[in-house]
């Protein structure tokens, strides 16, 4: 068996577009999925997928982790989030052609299931773009909380710290409180409530944000500052009550190290589209395990990123909980040719051979490339915010 063609297929949706890689074979109708989706990197990732073509055009595509060393050591300069995107799709394809190869389900290659099924948690609006990032007051909080727990979610994740200068006013800790107090009523005092902070503040200012939530007992909170400084992140860890999760934003197992090393969160994060795909998520998992850490995929994306993140769940014995935007776009589910069903909050196992679904590229077509929207964050002296 050899690769044929890798291809990108862009798919715009909304905020983002998402970026499909099919790889086919030489074996008539076996082909197999990824997804290398990277908001405002979307050019940037579809070239990547063309630089990454030549070492595997020719190549047996069950030859995993031989093809995911090639694409990352074979050229002098190693990945940053592009490039890592950029083998992350072509990763979770390769894994979607072995396991359909097979007749198994991807779970399968990766040690068989340790759990029954898949505890999921939702957005706002079940992640509408409006409803995440634009709703922000306590009436509308509680309402699209509501509408959650209605679909059956015990768990939900919610955005109330806004972007502040690296000190900012009480102001804005007290409209964070109200929003987290409206959200913690709707709910009830069991659910499970993860608060994002986007990476928007600093040590200082996640502190004294965390200090003022703690009373709603948040099951984590998540990106408290910049990724980049793993001691910063060690430094809130330290002041607060609540349990810190970071990492969406890092790639490779040596990003994940110092962060572990330090202690610095108490779940971690990657992003199976962008740490280096299945392959790579499972080495951060491991090492995640050897320090008592959890690991809650980070998968405000598409349909094959959702799947793979299931498949990987499934596998994986230090798994905590899963992120799903399953209402970002209203024909989410018309691109794919067997969308995914969530029931009480949790997902069954796959069953079919492989990722189980695939895209439907007529209507994919529908919803071709746009750029994602600019989106610029402004202070009162007109100075740019961290988004």
């Amino acid at each position: 068996m050899k690769i044929a063609s890798v291809e990108a297929v862009v798919v715009n949706a909304s905020l983002r577009n998402w970026v499909f890689v099919k790889i086919s074979t030489d074996e008539p109708g076996l082909t197999g999925w990824g997804e290398a989706s990277l908001e405002w990197k979307t050019q940037a990732v579809v070239g990547a997928i063309r630089d990454l073509e030549p070492l595997l055009m020719g190549q047996d595509p069950r030859r995993i982790e031989h093809l995911w060393q090639t694409m990352y050591r074979a050229q002098f300069f190693k990945g940053g989030i592009v490039t890592m995107s950029a083998i992350s799709g072509i990763d979770i394809a390769l894994y979607d052609i072995k396991a359909k190869a097979l007749g198994v389900p991807v779970f399968e290659l990766l040690g068989g299931r340790v759990r029954d099924r898949v505890h999921m948690y939702d957005h706002l609006g079940g992640g509408a773009t409006t409803a995440v990032y634009d709703s922000a007051t306590p009436d509308t909080f509680a309402c699209l909380a509501q509408q959650s727990v209605d679909a059956g979610f015990d768990s939900l994740k919610v955005l109330p710290v806004p972007p502040v200068q690296m000190l900012d006013s009480r102001a804005h800790v007290t409209r964070a409180r109200a929003l987290m107090e409206a959200v913690r009523s709707a709910t009830g005092i069991d659910a499970n409530l993860m608060v994002d902070f986007h990476g928007r503040t600093t040590p200082a200012m996640a502190i004294r944000f965390a200090r003022a939530l703690e009373e709603f007992e948040p099951w984590f909170i998540e990106e408290p500052c910049q990724p980049e400084d793993a001691s910063a992140m060690a430094e809130v860890a330290r002041a607060v009550a609540i349990p810190i999760a970071s990492g969406e934003r890092l790639v490779t197992r040596w990003q994940f190290l110092e962060l572990l090393s330090l202690r610095a969160c108490a779940v971690i994060q990657p992003d199976v589209c962008h740490c280096g795909g299945l392959s790579e998520m499972r080495r951060i998992a491991s090492l995640a395990e050897a320090h008592q850490i959890a690991i809650a995929p980070h998968n405000p994306l598409g349909p094959i990123a959702t799947m793979a993140n299931i498949h990987f769940d499934l596998a994986t014995s230090n798994f905590l909980i899963q992120e799903v935007m399953r209402s970002d776009v209203a024909w989410r589910n018309e691109i794919v040719d067997d969308p995914l069903v969530i029931r009480g909050g949790y997902v069954e196992p796959p069953t079919k051979p492989g990722l189980g679904l695939s895209i439907d590229e007529t209507a994919a077509a529908d919803h071709p490339y746009q750029p994602e929207p600019t989106v610029l964050l402004h202070d009162r002296d007109n100075a740019i915010l961290d988004w």
